[in-house]
Order: C-alpha cells, then structure tokens, then sequence
C-alpha cells in the first residue's frame, strides 16, 4: 500500500478523487512534503504546524489529530517493509458544486502519499541555472504550498533534470527568490544569506532550521532582497528542503563553488543530520 485517503488504506492503482473536489476545480488545495528517518518524521510539529495555520485561514476543518496522522506515516511504513519513504500529506477543499459556493469546508479530501526515496547520496552535489520565468506572488499575503503549482511547472520547463540540477527563481524585479524545488542560501566572508519571505517565498521548514542553527551558533544571516550577482559572488552556495536535506551547489551557471567540501556547508550539514538523530533518539526513549 502506498496510499491513505479519508481512513482507509489503498493501493496506489485504486485511489480515486471527484472531479468535483475543489482541489481541483480551483487548485484548492494544500500540502506538505517530507521524509522519514527509521520510520519517524523530523520536525514533524513545524510542518503539521504550517498545514493547520494554512487550513485555517481557507476555512478547510481538518478532521484528524497531529497524533492520528503519524500513525498513518507509521503504518504505510510498516507496510512497505519498515523502509523510510518520502510522504506528501495532502489537503484539498472537498466535494461541492461547480461555483465558489461554500464559505467554509469542513469534509475536505485528506491524502497521505508514500514512494520510494531517490537513493541519491548525502553530499551529492548539484549545478543550478537562473530560470527565465519569474516567480510568481503568492496566494495571499505569503506563500503556502497549494496545488498552484504552475509557476513551478513552467520553470522545471527549463532545466534537464531535477535529480542533477536546480533551477534559481528571481521575482518579476529581478531579485533572488527560491529554487523550484528549495529555498537558497549563499556564504559570503563568513556570514550567511537567504531571500526575504518578502520576496515571496515559502517559509521554508528547513529554511527556518537553518536560520535558527546559525543565529544561535552566531553566525551572521542577512534575509533580504538580493540581485544574481551576489549569489555568483557568493563563497559557497547550499538549497534545502525536508527531503533532500541540505545540497551542496557547485555552479551556478558558469560560476563555480566549492560544493560539498565548503566549510560552511559540511558544518551546517553536520548539526542537520546530528539534530534529526537526537531527535531520533529522544522519540525512541
């Protein structure tokens, strides 16, 4: 089984969704990503956290508990052999009308998804190029992860491959946003950097990790509107996300960075990885 909808677990050839859900009559929709390490979620109150605040301010009621849902993580774990997975918990509106019609949703479709995880070495480095299309703003006063997904669709477009590459996103006025799939960060003389989520990127679970590691260890980030150029000046360059942890950037374009054995990079992998075993641990006991 690879699949979990509304209480009950499916094969992936079996599940099905109305063509009236909301989700997708008007993309609305929302969703988390992540992997599991030993069966368990890391950081997994920050990302139910987002979902629930998400849900909220769309008027969608979510039925089940923080609790409910691991052990659904849990179970398709146990199913597919105890072996971690890369999980999308999904959230749509709900069968209604054609019509904007409800000013709330209280039966929406939830989803928990399961496949494989690419079996692609911690440290594996990537290149990355400046996308054309810009991004786009986002649904309301800041980015969620909603089924609008076009903006990303139209930039992996651009690049060959995902597995291998990245593709860096400016905003309309030219300045540094996020990757298709990740936020940015860049070294430069010892301090860190990353877009503001006033340019209109998401806020990031590992993103907000990595700022909070380096604040506290004392090391200077600079959230802000920054152009390319600063990111091709950049000492080292890293992108991250909840399953792919923390990625090493070689080039960008025709620019050139240390990849995996930047300092700064191997230092902020190294708590990563440490702070997803004391958390491990601490579950376990």
């Amino acid at each position: 089984m690879e699949c979990w909808k509304n209480g009950q677990f499916v094969s992936k050839q079996d599940i099905t969704i109305s063509p009236y859900d909301h989700g997708y009559l008007y993309g609305l929709g929302f969703f988390e990503t992540f992997r599991t390490y030993n069966g368990r979620v890391f950081l997994w109150q920050q990302h139910w956290e987002r979902l629930e605040q998400t849900l909220s301010a769309f008027r969608i009621k979510m039925p089940y508990t923080s609790d409910e849902m691991l052990r659904v993580v849990e179970k398709l774990t146990q199913l597919n052999g105890g072996e971690d997975g890369y999980f999308r918990f999904n959230v749509s509106a709900g069968v209604h009308d054609i019509g904007l019609q409800p000013s709330k949703y209280e039966d929406p479709t939830v989803l928990m998804l399961r496949k494989a995880l690419p079996p692609t070495p911690r440290g594996t480095e990537k290149t990355a190029r400046w996308i054309k299309v810009p991004r786009n703003t986002p649904e309301g006063p800041t980015r969620v992860k909603s089924h609008h997904y076009g903006n990303n669709v139209l930039a992996r477009f651009e690049i060959p491959s995902l597995a291998e590459m990245e593709g860096f996103m400016c905003t309309a006025d030219g300045f540094v946003a996020e990757g298709i799939t990740s936020a940015i960060f860049w070294k430069k003389d010892g301090e860190l950097y990353t877009p503001s989520l006033e340019t209109g990127i998401l806020n990031s679970i590992t993103r907000q990790w990595v700022m909070g590691y380096a604040e506290q260890h004392g090391i200077p980030v600079h959230s802000g509107h920054f152009p390319q150029q600063q990111v091709e000046q950049a000492d080292e360059v890293w992108i991250v996300n909840a399953v792919q942890e923390i990625v090493p950037i070689r080039a960008v374009e025709s620019n050139h960075f240390p990849g995996n054995n930047g300092e700064m990079y191997q230092r902020i992998h190294k708590a990563y990885v440490e702070a997803i075993e004391a958390e491990g641990r601490r579950e376990h006991d």
